[in-house]
């Protein structure tokens, strides 16, 4: 091998190799900080791109998962409020059916109807106050149900019907000036009354069960959630322990190469010694 002060062949095969190693450290270090093997298009483009893809999927599903959210919160304040006028009616029943008795004198039958008539105004105020986020499905304000974002592309609802419970409806046949204040009126609601109680146990059914179709379509997402990230951490996931072990060897072949390289640099220190 020739003996040169103007190149070194060992010194340049000895820094491209510590150089080598450097770059190997680098990136092992970049994957140890981030917990990533594929970080940047750069350390693989097909599988970040695989991976992107599906971050986009679970970004949406995370709105569909708001959306679904919001529907229980819907249904629930709605149910709450059902319930409440349930029991409303109940309590109704006892006041009505006691005025259709023709032995209540003039001021027994003015109390029950006071009544009545505080349980009617309750129920009118449980409607309008059962809204949450601005939607009531109540109060009759909605021509048609609610719908919620059921897939990520946006192709598919789950929907939350309405429920009119305002008074003189289709379910709650009463009207809101209905009155017991004597025997044939009293007659009159207790039939309008019997028919109500049992829409309103009905509607509360339908609620119900639609409450559980929503809770149980949002458990879904939340599952596939859980499996797109796993799917994606199954790509561009490091191996820490792997790394772990690869850092402890880049650091002796970094050791190693620059000693190597300090060896090197003193070949022409040789070429001195010729010329004494």
């Amino acid at each position: 091998m020739t003996i040169s002060v103007n190149s070194n062949a060992s010194a340049l095969t000895a820094l491209q190799n510590l150089n080598k190693t450097n770059d190997s450290m680098t990136a092992n270090q970049t994957r140890i900080s981030t917990g990533l093997k594929v970080g940047t298009a750069r350390d693989n483009a097909a599988i970040y791109a695989i991976a992107q893809k599906q971050r986009a999927s679970v970004s949406a599903l995370g709105a569909v998962t708001d959306s679904l959210n919001r529907a229980t919160s819907i249904a629930d304040v709605a149910s709450a409020a059902g319930a409440s006028i349930s029991d409303a009616l109940n309590s109704m029943k006892q006041k009505v059916l006691a005025a259709t008795d023709p032995s209540y004198d003039t001021n027994s039958r003015a109390a029950l109807n006071a009544d009545f008539r505080s349980l009617i105004r309750q129920i009118q105020q449980i409607v309008q106050n059962s809204s949450f986020d601005g939607s009531n499905i109540l109060d009759g304000s909605l021509a048609t149900g609610l719908k919620f974002l059921s897939n990520a592309e946006a192709t598919a609802y789950v929907t939350l019907s309405t429920q009119n419970l305002s008074l003189g409806g289709a379910i709650i046949t009463m009207a809101a000036t209905a009155s017991i204040n004597t025997v044939t009126n009293a007659t009159t609601i207790l039939g309008q009354l019997n028919t109500s109680i049992t829409n309103v146990n009905l509607a509360l059914a339908n609620l119900g069960s639609q409450a559980n179709q929503i809770a149980n379509h949002n458990k879904f997402v939340s599952k596939l959630t859980d499996a797109l990230n796993m799917g994606i951490g199954n790509l561009v996931d490091a191996d820490m322990a792997s790394e772990s072990a690869k850092l402890q060897a880049l650091q002796v072949q970094q050791q190693l190469g620059a000693q190597a390289l300090s060896i090197a640099n003193q070949g022409p220190q040789i070429i001195l010694s010729l010329f004494k």
